[in-house]
């Protein structure tokens, strides 16, 4: 063969191969739709403390130990440490190995190199939230580490100064995801504006407050490993996913929605590939008799309730003049309220059955939770009316009214949240404590102001709720220690005999004695009422068919690494609606 037949014949394959390559059908990028309810702040670990940062600091830096995607109740694993840390005897030193290989997605910080993670970069990285001038929400976890070392490159130390039971969640929580000393440094002050980790996914594009794309982290070195359950659901996702580098997707799209109904409405118009949590004044758009209306259902959507580690309660500040103190009469006036509470018309009306009825602090899935625990004061408006007649507010004023003892005017003041919720909610807790012959009036405000004033100790009864920072008991339980007054502890309840329990129990792994002290702690808060838990709910949640690998979990904010799109149906699902 000549030299010049052989060029012609190779020029030849290669106008071939370029036409076939141009024929072949491009993959399609799959593409995950998202929203966030709220405006996301600065993307930085340290600082942000809302939900919607959060979840995306989630899918950008990686913290030491992440959640086990299937395993329930909750369980942590290793995520850039190779495992969970070698813990001494005396509980105090723990010590991690940090898998090697991890980088950080590029930045010009970094000046063209190529820069792995070490332990050194998580020292820093968890000292930095101690950092006066970050006034960071997330200090509070460190306060009882000791020291922090990186022994070596890959090796990282930390020491307490007492053994914490649940040091090890702290760990797992955005807050920690590492970040690099060049950047923070680089970008003095402005760090939340470039986010620079190691996560599954990094900043593609960025329109604060409307639009944010991620990207896939090419360099991502995560593996899908989890425990399979004992349903057929979790053995499906983990024979599709174990061992697969994350993320699935090529990007997730992300838009901001606040109005409940554009949500919605984003999600039958197939703008976002899953809902969370239907809002209540939603439902009967989705849900017919307790179930998703058929039309929907034939679509192949898909609707599923699931336990949010939440609980909402109603507080009364221990502090007040009018509910506040100790006293028999005081203890009767909140028992006459807690038992005034008609949970089941509330989860019916209001949470359209997505709820169910709180009977104490702890929801289930939480780490503590006794699901035989029956709180001792049910609905019992008669016994409620009874107990205020005989602890001295029998006598009534010209509006049938019950005054204090003393014959003193008596009138509650329960703050509200200024949305159409709130009314619907005031307007069940009026008829609740109409009932029992106590006037109420009604504050409306912003959420946020109603929480600041609840700090100051100025309001007097709010309805709140509490989401698990991580899912053991102690973190709802410490809602009432008395040390916690003015910070979580809203209603200021500061009860010895309480404190003491909530003191042994933190000391104590879940088991049979750190039961007995909680169900003991339950007793407490029914015998003294400075709360009267109402529900725990049950998230609506919706997704479209062709979403593959999802499942709620109860701690992280989202599950996107591990999700999938099959961009056919996708396809034909949306050419079909046409």
């Amino acid at each position: 063969m000549t030299f010049r037949y052989a060029a012609t014949l190779l020029l030849s394959l290669s106008c071939l191969c370029a036409q076939a390559a141009d024929a072949a059908p491009q993959r399609e990028d799959k593409v995950l739709r998202m929203f966030l309810s709220t405006s996301e702040t600065g993307l930085d670990p340290a600082v942000a403390s809302d939900n919607a940062t959060l979840s995306l600091l989630e899918n950008l830096f990686d913290p030491l130990l992440r959640y086990d995607y299937l395993a329930r109740p909750a369980r942590l694993r290793g995520n850039t440490a190779v495992a969970m840390p070698e813990v001494s005897k005396d509980g105090l030193n723990y010590t991690f190995r940090i898998r090697p290989g991890i980088h950080f997605t590029p930045d010009p910080a970094f000046k063209g190199v190529k820069r792995e993670v070490t332990a050194a970069d998580y020292v820093y990285s968890l000292k930095r939230l101690s950092d006066p001038a970050l006034k960071s929400p997330w200090a509070y976890m460190f306060d009882g580490v000791a020291s922090m070392q990186a022994l070596d490159r890959t090796t990282l130390r930390i020491t307490l100064k007492a053994p914490d039971n649940n040091f090890l969640f702290y760990l797992a929580t955005p807050a920690t995801g590492v970040v690099a000393r060049e950047v923070i440094e680089a970008y003095p002050g402005q760090a939340g504006n470039h986010p620079v980790g190691t996560g599954p996914f990094m900043i593609g594009e960025w329109k604060r407050s409307d639009r944010i794309v991620l990207l896939a982290n090419p360099d991502s070195t995560a593996v899908f490993h989890a425990t399979p359950g004992d349903n057929d659901e979790d053995r499906a996702i983990a024979a599709a996913l174990n061992g697969k580098r994350l993320p699935r997707v090529d990007r997730v799209e992300v838009r901001i929605a606040e109005e409940f109904q554009g949500r919605m409405l984003g999600f039958l118009n197939a703008e976002y590939d899953y809902l969370e949590q239907i809002p209540e004044s939603m439902t009967d758009m989705v849900v017919r008799d307790g179930a998703l209306k058929p039309e929907l259902a034939a679509r192949g959507i898909v609707l599923s309730r699931f336990p949010v580690l939440q609980t909402y309660y109603m507080w009364m500040n221990m502090n007040d003049p009018v509910v506040g103190g100790y006293g028999k009469d005081k203890v009767a006036l909140r028992r006459a309220i807690a038992l005034s509470y008609n949970s089941a018309e509330d989860i019916a009306l209001l949470k359209k059955g997505f709820a169910i009825k709180a009977e104490s602090p702890l929801p289930p899935n939480v780490l503590g939770y006794d699901p035989a625990y029956r709180s001792p004061v049910p609905y019992d408006p008669a016994l409620a009316n009874a107990l205020l007649d005989r602890h001295g507010y029998k006598v009534r004023d010209a509006d049938g009214f019950r005054r204090a003892p003393g014959g003193k005017p008596l009138t509650l003041t329960m703050h509200s949240e200024a949305t159409v919720g709130g009314r619907l909610r005031d307007e069940l807790w009026r008829k609740c404590l109409n009932a029992i012959g106590l006037r109420v009036v009604f504050k409306s405000d912003k959420k946020t102001e109603i929480i600041k004033a609840s700090r100051l100790g100025t309001v007097q009864m709010f309805e709140s709720n509490w989401i698990a920072d991580f899912p053991d008991g102690d973190n709802f339980y410490q809602l009432l220690y008395g040390p916690n007054a003015g910070r979580a502890n809203y209603a200021r309840f500061d009860l010895p005999a309480y404190n003491t329990r909530y003191e042994q129990a933190r000391r104590l792994t879940d088991g049979p004695a750190r039961s007995k002290l909680y169900f003991e702690m339950n007793q407490l808060l029914h015998a003294y009422n400075p709360w009267v838990p109402l529900t725990h709910v049950l998230s609506g949640d919706l997704r479209h068919p062709w979403l593959k690998h999802y499942k709620r979990h109860p701690v992280e904010f989202t599950t996107w690494r591990y999700l999938d799109v099959d961009v056919a149906q996708r396809a034909r699902t949306a050419q079909g609606a046409r």
